[in-house]
Formats: structure tokens, C-alpha cells, sequence
């Protein structure tokens, strides 16, 4: 029975979620039911993120990275949404702290880990300074558009865009990633592969890519998991927020625990691709699932915004632009040279590390 629920984990996982979530729905959760209903949100997590996996080794890179981004991005909205929509105003500044939050640890947690782990393994980590340095230039920009302005504006009182600019950013944050998506997929992949002459170039993946039946059978398998990880997260959402508050932490933490929550899948991702030598896969995952949480996330929630009452704080504060503005400026010196020691990994995850105590005690 083990040896089953071991190999067919994956497949388990989603069914079962969609029955907990049809079981919990619209029900109060105490804390005991929340801690089962957490455990398999979390497993849907990892199910979900297995199977747009499994569908990118079939496509192979750089759409394998493209697709694990935008299938994290899309539980990312739908828990922001949820939150938003059970919170009402006290969720005003959710969207904000969570696509923060995820742009911090990709950028800082998940791209300096795998700098790490790849510089430990080969002394040096190599990747592709072209396609990296896109990508990051590419983040930089929607964050400022969508993060940074918000604080300066003055057409509404607060860190707020008006209606008019709101429909800007999201409309800018499309475009953009949509031009970075045509760029990294089809004009040039290239310089999103890794670096000719090493090891992660010249390996092929461990394991023959999964047959169509079989990529079919994720993607069907990925839907259900997405439904169960938002859905889930619709029950306990109260949960998740008084029990922040009982531990005297500030309101941004729950965009924080969130981001944590669904990004935890990728940065194993991440760091078993390092782990093979494949650095640049492993900051291809990073940084486009940070460019996804913006390019994605601003637009559905400025949608969501009509369903949605009171206001969409999306400014960043003093510390919080600190923060960005020194892990773009490390960022590109880490970028420029197209290898890395494991001083510049350290360097980041000190910063992830920073992030992480000031979120809590700000």
C-alpha cells in the first residue's frame, strides 16, 4: 500500500484535494480541520507544480520554464483573489505585499540558492548573462510600473493608482511579458539555454520525456490541482489570517506566508535543476516566476477590482523600495559577468533573509 501511494502520489494528491475542498466548502474550520485542510492544500501544491513538470519535460526548454511559472502564478492569483474577496478592505494592500513578497523571493531566496548550490558543486555557476540579464531587466521594469509608481501619483490620495492608470499598468505589464514570452520562445530561445561547453548543456535530461498520453494526462491532472489548491485556499483563509494576528504579526505576513506557500514547490524545482548543473534552467524558473507574478497577477487583479470593494493599495513603502532597488542594482552586477561564486549567492539570500526579518518585525 506504501509502495502505491509512493509512486502514484501525484495522482492521489489533486483527487483527493477535490474532495476535501467539496467536503469543507462553505463550513466553519476549526483548528484541527484547518491543519488537514492546510496539509492538503500544500499537496496540491506539490502535485500541481509535478505535473507542469511533467508537461514541461515533454515540451522541453524554454517553454518547460515558461509553463512551470504560469502555472505557479496562476495559484498565485486565484489565492490572492479568495483572500481578497473573504477580507474585503482589510485585504486592500493583499495584492501588493504577495507580488512583493514573490518578486523578493525569487529574485533574492530562489535565485541565490541555486547560485549557491551550483557554485558549490562546480566552484563557479555559469549561466546565459544575454537571456538572464532580459529577464531581469524585464522584472525591474513591471515592478517599478506597478509597485513603485503607485507611491508617487497623485490622481488619488495614498498608494493607489486611479482607474485610469490602474488600466495602464495592467495593460503595460501584458504587453511586456508578452513580448518577453515571444523573445525567450521564439526569437531567441537561444539565450535562454544553457551555456555551450558545460555540463548542463551537454546532458540530456535523466529520464526520456513523457509520452503525449502521458503530458495529457498531467495537464488534466494539473486543472484539478489548481481547482483544489484555490479552492482550499478559499476555506482557510480566515484561518490563515487569525492566526497571523494572534501571533502579533503585521497584515503584510499573510501575503509573505503566501508567497512562501506557493512558491516552495518551485524553488525545489529550482534547486534540483541546479543541483544537475543546469543553473540556467534554475534562474529561467526564478526570474520568470517573478516576471509572471507581476505580468499576470496586476492584470487579474486590476479585473478583480470591479468585483471587489474598497480601495487597491499597490505602492510600496520606504523599506519595502530599499529593498528592490538594491536587489536589482546586486542583481545586475550578479548577471553582467555570466557566472557566479558562491559569494554572490550568499549575497542574495542575505537579502531574502533581511526581507524575511522585516516583513515580521518591520
Amino acid at each position: 500500500m506504501v509502495g502505491f501511494c509512493k509512486r502514484y502520489w501525484s495522482v492521489i494528491m489533486p483527487v483527493i484535494a477535490a474532495v476535501v475542498l467539496a467536503a469543507s466548502w462553505g463550513r466553519g474550520m476549526n483548528t484541527v480541520s484547518a491543519i488537514v485542510v492546510g496539509v492538503w492544500l500544500i499537496g496540491a501544491v506539490l502535485a500541481a507544480v509535478h505535473h507542469a513538470e511533467t508537461v514541461a519535460h515533454r515540451v522541453g526548454e524554454p517553454f518547460g520554464s515558461l509553463i512551470l511559472a504560469v502555472a505557479v502564478t496562476i495559484i498565485e492569483v486565484g489565492l490572492i483573489v479568495t483572500l481578497m474577496i473573504s477580507s474585503g478592505e482589510k485585504a486592500a494592500s493583499l495584492a501588493r505585499d504577495t507580488v512583493f513578497a514573490a518578486v523578493m523571493i525569487t529574485c533574492n531566496g530562489i535565485f541565490g540558492l541555486s547560485l549557491l548550490v551550483g557554485a558549490l558543486k562546480r566552484r563557479v555557476a555559469v549561466f546565459n548573462a544575454e537571456g538572464t540579464g532580459a529577464a531581469l531587466a524585464t522584472v525591474a521594469t513591471l515592478a517599478t510600473f506597478t509597485l513603485v509608481l503607485p507611491t508617487f501619483t497623485t490622481s488619488e490620495p495614498g498608494p493607489v493608482f486611479s482607474g485610469s492608470q490602474l488600466i495602464f499598468a495592467a495593460v503595460a505589464s501584458l504587453v511586456l511579458y508578452g513580448v518577453f514570452v515571444m523573445v525567450q520562445t521564439v526569437r531567441h530561445p537561444g539565450d535562454f539555454l544553457p551555456v555551450e561547453g558545460t555540463v548542463s548543456a551537454l546532458d540530456d535530461e535523466d529520464e526520456e520525456p513523457p509520452t503525449r498520453r502521458q503530458a495529457l494526462v498531467s495537464l488534466g491532472l494539473l486543472l484539478v490541482a489548481l481547482i483544489g489548491v484555490v479552492g482550499l485556499a478559499k476555506v482557510v483563509s480566515p484561518n490563515i489570517e487569525s492566526g497571523i494576528a494572534a501571533a502579533g504579526l503585521p497584515q503584510s505576513a499573510v501575503g509573505v506566508v503566501i508567497a512562501l506557500l506557493v512558491l516552495l514547490p518551485e524553488t525545489i524545482a529550482a534547486v534540483r535543476a541546479a543541483r544537475r548543473d543546469r543553473v540556467q534552467i534554475s534562474l529561467n524558473l526564478a526570474l520568470g516566476s517573478a516576471m509572471a507574478s507581476i505580468g499576470l497577477t496586476i492584470p487579474a487583479i486590476a479585473l478583480a477590482s470591479i468585483w471587489i470593494n474598497g480601495p487597491l493599495e499597490l505602492g510600496l513603502g520606504a523599506t519595502q523600495m530599499v529593498l528592490l532597488a538594491l536587489t536589482v542594482v546586486v542583481g545586475a552586477l550578479t548577471v553582467v559577468p555570466g557566472r557566479a561564486t558562491l559569494l554572490q549567492g550568499c549575497v542574495h539570500l542575505v537579502l531574502f533573509s533581511g526581507f524575511v526579518f522585516l516583513a515580521v518585525s518591520p
